[in-house]
């Protein structure tokens, strides 16, 4: 049994509270991922770890010693840093000879490797390389959450594909939020999957004056851009896929009886009401509506008292 694995009683007050920020919830905290470095890195891999860093942060924790680990041959040493540094995501850079230029992405359950998807760089322009005026002042500031775009019709035919589009939406999706002003939609990632191929590209959005309330959009390219291609994968079998997606009772939503939508959207409800005695109904009392004296009532023909101009 390892360090992080026996049970541990609090001896103060922080440290029980630390623990407790490690207990689940049903509302988890944001993902953070941990960028590690291999024990073999490149200039283009050190740069790149550096720019996703730049781009993930403050969710993210960079590791800038070399760690000799093989993430699809050994999973300990990954399995060690999840639960050190409490992340669940991670991004492993590595380079050799057979695989140059090499970026792992993953995530991880129950500090367990769930699925990880190897990607070689065959081109990458960082932020520094992108002469413009963003790049050289200020890009989106840190913490913005980013829109992220995926076109290609691979991202829904190939498993592969669509697993991977799982992942890097765990990884730069940024926290949850209930509501986002326009203002704050400063930042887009966009992903296109063509010829075997995946193209990852960071834009800032503009807001210019269009003379009227809605402004006119304007993408300006800020980095880091990359051209990847597909590797080695290692997915998770179908029931812990399932069982890691698995939600607690207490956030599924509760069915509502008797009340539907149509295909408008519009709410329908249905009331269940006891059987009324129409006899006993009280209606409105009008003066005309008032029996005479001398009215039959149950079907007779009504009398009137006086006598007729004939008699």
């Amino acid at each position: 049994m390892t360090t992080l694995d026996r049970v541990v009683k609090p001896k103060t007050k922080r440290s029980k509270r630390f623990l407790q920020s490690r207990e689940p919830k049903l509302t988890e905290n944001t993902k953070n991922a941990m960028i590690i470095k291999g024990g073999n890195t490149s200039l283009t891999v050190t740069n790149a770890l550096k720019d996703i860093y730049s781009l993930k942060k403050p969710n993210a924790v960079l590791y800038k010693k070399k760690n000799t680990a093989r993430p699809f041959e050994d999973q300990t040493s990954l399995e060690f840093f999840s639960k050190k540094s409490d992340c669940s995501l991670f991004l492993f850079g590595s380079h050799n000879k057979k695989r140059p230029n090499n970026l792992v992405f993953g995530r991880m359950f129950d500090y367990h490797v769930l699925d990880m998807i190897e990607l070689g760089i065959e081109k990458f322009v960082s932020l520094k390389e992108i002469k413009s005026s963003v790049a050289q002042s200020s890009s989106c500031p840190e913490g913005t959450k980013p829109l992220l775009v995926f076109a290609g019709d691979a991202f829904d035919t190939n498993g592969e594909y669509a697993r991977l589009r799982s992942i890097l939406i765990d990884f730069f999706r940024g926290p949850t939020v209930s509501a986002i002003r326009l203002a704050g939609l400063e930042h887009i990632l966009h992903f296109t999957a063509l010829d075997g191929k995946i193209y990852m590209r960071s834009y800032r959005v503009l807001l210019k004056k269009s003379g009227c309330r809605t402004p006119r959009i304007e993408l300006e390219e800020m980095g880091p851009s990359f051209d990847f291609i597909l590797r080695r994968t290692h997915l998770a079998s179908d029931d812990l896929y399932k069982t890691a997606h698995k939600q607690p009772k207490a956030l599924k939503p509760k069915k509502k009886k008797n009340v539907s939508h149509n295909v408008f959207g519009t709410k329908l409800g249905r009331l269940h009401m006891q059987k009324q005695n129409l006899e006993k109904l009280r209606t409105r009392k009008m003066k005309g509506l008032r029996k005479r004296g001398g009215d039959v009532i149950q079907g007779e023909a009504a009398v009137s008292p006086k006598k007729s101009r004939d008699e």
